[in-house]
């Protein structure tokens, strides 16, 4: 299958590229390229061809010739989403429903796109399934919610749109991103000694390994269109819906330090647990394996390889947000995130 994988130069994507190519696949990347040099540690081998391009210009013409697109690119979570909530619903919901256009446009045959569970947002009581009610509380959730909607619209006979909503992820990447829950509080226990919890500890998280994602998003694309077509999957496991003190516990143990309530002791709004047997039902062979705990010694491991110091890790390398505004202030990029001439 020839896929074109959006956002393969990121944080998921890399790793998406990685196991995608390893299945035989033949994959071509998509992205803008605003990291570029935010790896960690020594850049990853056997890049793979890349169309640079900004996803709000993209044209069937472009996408001729792919069987398959795999769209990841977007700005990242809730923070970027705050700095500017009207660039995160142009680049992550309006570019996403003119990417899927000009895939069909161009006789692309299925479109799987990367959402997420923080669309459910909070107030249920029970782990939910994907009947139930949509309460984004961020201009990111916000745009995987309309983008699910009009993909929803898009799909018809020989273009088949599917919506993973991936849980919180986490784990190792060439591309790391420190601004996730378990990467963070691994991050700040190694550098300081302290499992920093920002919330009171209470808040429920869905957590996914990237690698997980990515053995996901290779079974959407390959599985019966029949099986996937039109529909949203919640991307996870049952067993990994954690309250963040228990992630908390588990760095402790699994880093050493203290654990530590940093932030105003306050609940995090953000709280929700998700229902995956769908998932399970569907790709019973997707191979989903990874716990929060094996994650933590990864990334502890990872983190130690290179040395990581509290100077970098609180650093733009490894923060979306502090990237951007460091782009934008040197003049690199404008106010539309578009790189100046």
């Amino acid at each position: 299958m020839k896929v074109l994988l959006t956002g393969h130069h990121g944080y998921i994507g890399s790793i998406v590229a990685e196991v995608l190519r390893d299945a035989g696949h033949e994959v071509t990347g998509l992205d803008t390229l605003y990291y570029e040099g935010c790896d960690l540690g020594d850049p990853p081998d056997g890049e793979i061809p890349t169309l640079q391009a900004d996803l709000r210009d993209i044209r069937p013409e472009q996408l001729t010739g792919f069987d398959a697109v795999a769209h990841f690119a977007a700005l990242s979570n809730d923070p970027i989403g705050d700095l500017n909530p009207e660039l995160t619903r142009d680049i992550n919901f309006r570019a996403t429903i003119g990417l899927a256009e000009a895939a069909r446009d161009a006789g692309v045959e299925r479109f799987v796109f990367s959402s997420s569970c923080s669309m459910y947002g909070a107030g249920h009581e029970k782990p939910v399934d994907e009947t139930a009610p949509l309460n984004p509380l961020s201009a990111y959730a916000e745009s995987k919610v309309r983008s699910e909607e009009g993909l929803a619209k898009l799909a018809e006979d020989g273009f088949c749109t599917v919506a993973l909503r991936n849980a919180t992820a986490y784990g190792v990447s060439p591309r790391l991103r420190v601004d996730l829950v378990l990467n963070n509080l691994v991050g700040w226990a190694f550098t300081t000694g302290k499992v920093k919890i920002m919330s009171d500890g209470t808040p429920w998280r869905p957590l996914i390994h990237i690698e997980d994602i990515a053995r996901a998003t290779h079974a959407a694309l390959t599985a019966p269109a029949d099986a996937v077509h039109g529909q949203a999957f919640n991307v996870g496991r049952d067993e990994d819906n954690y309250q963040v003190r228990e992630l908390g516990t588990i760095v402790e143990q699994v880093v050493g330090g203290e654990v530590e309530y940093a932030g105003s002791g306050d609940p995090d709004p953000r709280s929700y647990r998700v229902d995956f047997s769908k998932f399970a039902r569907t790709f019973p062979d997707a191979g989903l394996s990874w716990d929060a705990r094996r994650g933590a010694e990864e990334l502890r491991d990872a983190y130690a390889a290179v040395g990581l110091t509290l100077e970098q890790f609180e650093s733009d390398r490894y923060i979306r947000l502090k990237r951007l505004r460091t782009l934008m202030d040197s003049g690199r990029l404008d106010d539309q995130l578009r790189w100046r001439a």
